[in-house]
């Protein structure tokens, strides 16, 4: 082949694929340097409809465009040259499955005949992510011939990433020397009108008489819980509610689920379930007939172990993904349908067969769910001293309206489960709970930021920073808003919680790993505006300031002991909390 027709065939190539792109609503393209991706990095940054978003890490650039896409609710593409570029964003790829993220992950290669022979950056990319990936395709070198092939293919791993469960598509392209595409002809046919193949997702539903009998069943049932697990659908909490009235049952509403914060929040949405479900008495009188299950397996390890001390109680999972979310394995019913569809359809068909008043059953964990936030409320908000259980506490009275609040891994999404209790005040609260890593969670973060989500603070640990303070880069190349809440205990603090805080002889080798590293400069490093919180006023007046923009760090710095002490502290009093609204028995002493 010629070098003119090679050009050509190149120039069609990477048009094709931006203009597709930017025809399917996938706008924005995570770029990481490199050679081999050249012809194709070099279309989407001239494509008027692309915005190109660089990054030097690859690790770092899909936990970016992983964050992006959670704020836009459309996929966003990475691109990176061959070689361990490549496995660099398995990671992110990871969660993105895992917590059903659509990703388009555009690698470039050698073409086959410098492959597996020593050639330099090349390593087997096929099927590189392997069961991660949605869907794969090593394409052919750019030929002209197959341009419709392309076009087809390129509409169909967007329908892919899209549809439920939306998730990461990986498309290998390789591409010959040379590399740089004919600038004229490329700047034409960006400028041409693009004929995308669209693929337009489907809505799961089951049949009416099937939702008939359903209703029918759950209306004789006195003892019903709702649960929504993390990564619920966007705006899935109002229907929530709406069908808990009709049931008149409680929703433990987990603080990723999208149904513990907003204006629909009213009494039946729960939020210190974690606390009250720790006390065994009220663990054993309180059995459920039957729980319906939306999102995820809740972060709560209360109400795992809750739902296993019921295993006979009718579980029924609602999952439009129709994926298998449900590692306790007790579960009876899966309904593979879309859940807004299923919410709807099910509150009308019980509309007429609506109860009157709550049930003694719902009282009760009213009851329960007001003796625990009262009291932690007060005893949280009235000790002075700086204490990770009270910061969750605070920051549900400290965010503004319309905050995201990205939590980070291990302890601190934890103690948000527990401490940071339901608000009318719309709060969206995210993390990366498909893998529940502590990796790439700054760069998942500032990608919210870049898709939007402002006011944003991430509340991480010590550990989840320094994993990725690659990260950080983002946040000055493309001048974004982020506070950062960093929650330092010089280490691994939720392994003082763990059995292993036993083998005190190399704990603090092997789990605690204190690190003491100053974070000032790091702040520094990146031009972030750094202030070390030594009370509650001076945390609180930091963050005040952080949302007139710019990046923000703010330290907390906590002991690892003391912290276990803080947490434990607080059980007992619950229990005896719930004593006194009479709804266990008294312990004997």
């Amino acid at each position: 082949m010629s070098t003119s027709t090679h050009l050509e065939a190149l120039t069609h190539w990477v048009a094709t694929i931006a203009n597709g792109l930017a025809s399917s609503g996938v706008h924005d393209v995570v770029v990481c340097p490199g050679s081999r991706s050249t012809p194709l990095a070099l279309a989407v940054a001239r494509h008027p409809q692309l915005r190109v978003w660089m990054h030097l890490d690859e690790r770092s650039a899909g936990f970016f465009a992983l964050g992006m896409a959670r704020a836009r609710g459309v996929p966003v593409a990475v691109l990176c040259t061959s070689g361990t570029a490549v496995a660099n964003l398995l990671p992110a790829v990871v969660e993105a499955n895992l917590a059903r993220v659509p990703l388009l992950l555009l690698t470039a290669d050698r073409p086959p005949e410098l492959r597996d022979n020593g050639a330099p950056q090349t390593i087997d990319q096929i099927g590189i992510f392997g069961r991660n990936a949605r869907w794969f395709v090593d394409l052919p070198a750019p030929h002209l011939p197959l341009i419709p092939f392309l076009r087809a293919t390129l509409g169909r791993a967007i329908g892919v990433a899209r549809s439920a469960p939306a998730g990461p598509v990986h498309l290998n392209l390789p591409f010959r020397e040379p590399l740089v595409p004919d600038r004229a002809l490329l700047a034409s046919l960006l400028a041409e009108p693009a004929s995308p193949v669209q693929v337009t997702p489907a809505r799961r539903m089951i049949g009416g008489a099937e939702l008939a009998m359903l209703a029918t069943q759950l209306v004789e049932c006195r003892r019903g819980l709702i649960i929504a697990g993390p990564d619920c659908p966007p705006d899935l909490g109002p229907l929530l509610v709406t069908l808990a009235r009709r049931l008149r049952f409680p929703i433990l509403a987990d603080p990723l689920s999208g149904a513990r914060y907003g204006r629909h929040v009213d009494d039946l949405v729960l939020g210190a379930y974690d606390a009250f479900l720790r006390d065994e008495r009220f663990v054993a009188t309180y059995a459920p007939e039957v729980v319906l299950r939306f999102g995820a397996m809740p972060t709560s390890k209360p109400v795992l172990l809750y739902l296993q001390r019921h295993p006979h109680a009718r579980q029924i999972v609602i999952d439009g993904g129709a994926g298998w979310r449900e590692p306790t394995s007790l579960a009876g019913e899966h309904l593979p349908v879309d859940e807004h569809w299923f919410c709807i359809a099910l509150a009308d068909a019980l509309a007429s067969s609506q109860r009157e008043g709550p049930t003694l059953w719902l009282r009760a964990w009213l009851a329960a769910e007001q003796a625990a936030r009262e009291t932690i409320r007060e005893h949280l908000l009235s000790q002075p001293a700086i204490s990770e259980p009270g910061l969750f506490a605070r920051l549900g009275e400290w965010l503004p309206a319309g905050a995201t609040l990205f939590v980070g891994n291990s302890m601190p999404v934890r103690d948000c489960d527990t401490f940071l209790g339901p608000r009318a005040t719309p709060l969206t609260v995210l993390g990366n709970r498909g893998a529940n890593g502590i990796d790439g969670l700054v760069s998942t973060a500032l990608g919210l930021a870049a898709g939007g989500a402002t006011p944003l603070v991430m509340a991480l640990g010590d550990l989840s920073l320094l994993h990725d303070a690659n990260g950080l880069l983002a946040a000055r190349l493309h001048r974004l808003h982020a506070t950062i809440l960093l929650i330092n205990n010089d280490g691994g603090g939720i392994f003082s919680f763990l059995p292993q805080a036993s083998e005190t002889d190399q704990f603090e080798l092997l789990f605690g790993t204190p690190h003491g590293i100053d974070f000032a400069p790091l702040a520094a490093l990146h031009g972030a505006r750094y202030t070390l919180a030594a009370d509650w006023s001076t945390a609180q007046a930091a963050l005040q300031a952080s949302f007139a923009g710019g990046l923000h760090l703010i330290e907390i710095r906590t002991r690892r002991d003391q912290n276990v002490i803080d947490h434990r502290a607080i059980w007992p009093l619950i229990g005896a909390a719930l004593e006194r609204a009479g709804l266990v028995e008294r312990r004997l002493q």
